[in-house]
């Protein structure tokens, strides 16, 4: 199945350049391109991509206003994109409020190329955050920062095997990675995943991550 991508930054030759690099992939249509957060909505909402890559800092809208609009919608609007947040920083405010707004994650602009090739499947299948360390940098380092809420009552819903894997998600293992860590069919991990995901009301691994540190499951800084 094609993915169908639009790309959204203020700059010319970003978007170019991944436009190219982007279409130039057998299972990837760049089906739109938008300059700022406003039009990039737009765009959205003609186009129904599969994944938005999107900038962080931009005028006139910027890419987290950008991303709660497409990820909340309101009333009559039935599609809802993945998005991607595209940044030049490896620790940014911005990108963990997209996170909690529901982004599926984020890559640095200047990561290789085939780093954004690969991200854009990741997000596209739904199955996996992007967990380089930089990842769980930022995490960590602004769940340090805000008070926790108040979700830890969630968590008793989940079996300990559920919880165990949810640990796991949260130091940003790979489906692989936990399933060699507990002795289990990498199949088996994705269907506790998948029942993690739906007892918490939880739309993807990105949010999984942040609501493990947020209800207290994991401390900053554990490993």
């Amino acid at each position: 199945m094609t993915i169908r991508v639009i790309i959204v930054d203020d700059q010319n030759m970003v978007r170019a350049g991944f436009a190219a690099l982007l279409a130039a992939q057998s299972d990837i249509d760049v089906v739109g391109e938008a300059p700022n957060g406003k039009a990039a909505v737009d765009v959205s909402r003609n186009t129904h991509p599969d994944v938005v890559l999107m900038d962080v800092r931009m005028p006139e809208m910027d890419g987290l206003t950008a991303a709660r609009a497409l990820l909340d919608p309101p009333p009559g609007v039935v599609h809802v994109p993945k998005v991607l947040m595209l940044t030049t920083f490896d620790v940014d405010d911005y990108v963990y409020e997209a996170l909690r707004a529901g982004a599926s994650g984020f890559l640095l602009k200047d990561a290789p190329p085939a780093d954004l090739i690969s991200a854009v499947r990741v997000v596209a299948a739904g199955d996996a955050l992007l967990a380089p360390s930089v990842t769980r940098r930022l995490i960590t380092d602004f769940a340090k920062q805000r008070p926790r809420t108040d979700q830890s009552l969630r968590l008793n819903g989940l079996t300990q095997r559920e919880t165990e894997v949810l640990v796991l998600i949260a130091r940003g293992l790979s489906n692989q990675e936990i399933a060699e860590r507990l002795v289990l069919a990498e199949q088996t991990v994705k269907t506790h995943i998948g029942k993690v995901l739906s007892k918490l009301d939880l739309r993807d691994r990105a949010q999984a991550v942040i609501f493990a540190y947020e209800s207290g499951l994991i401390t900053p800084g554990e490993q």
